[in-house]
């Protein structure tokens, strides 16, 4: 359910560099060991634009994949243990793995995969908006003064 404030930060961070500009695309770059159910997010996220210059926004979203590095013997690895995480592999459970599976050691340190970022906005250009509202009253049936 933190997709729900997950997803109100990110609107409230892309209203304030839109300075006032409609929103139509948020990027996200969202990392696996945040544990953010994409699906989620994106329909919160779509609930909490509403009535906001995001409304009808896309959020669009790259899933950062994890990576962890050990302290002691250098070793990279991805704790999600294979097919996925949290997967059941006959009666067994696989968890995933953050002590090194070289060494045992703990402590291991986050390369990647912890990542919650607006990555971009794209804005209306307020140009196009004064065109269009400009070229509206062209289809009138009112006179045009002399």
């Amino acid at each position: 359910m933190h997709e729900l404030s997950v997803s109100s930060a990110v609107v409230d961070t892309a209203l304030k560099h839109a300075a006032g500009r409609r929103i139509s695309v948020v990027s996200l770059r969202l990392g696996k060991l945040r544990q953010v159910v994409p699906d989620s997010l994106s329909f919160y996220f779509e609930i909490v634009g509403r009535d906001t210059l995001c409304e009808g926004a896309r959020l669009e979203l790259e899933l950062i994949d994890a990576l962890m590095s050990c302290g002691s013997c250098g070793h990279e690895w991805d704790p999600a243990p294979k097919p996925q995480h949290g997967s059941l592999v006959g009666s067994e459970l696989l968890l995933p793995q953050f002590r090194c599976p070289e060494c045992e050691a703990p402590g291991a340190a986050v390369i990647r995969g912890d990542e919650l970022e607006v990555e971009s906005i794209e804005v209306e250009d307020p140009a196009d908006d004064r065109r269009q509202t400009a070229e509206a009253p062209l289809g009138s049936s009112s006179p045009a003064p002399s």
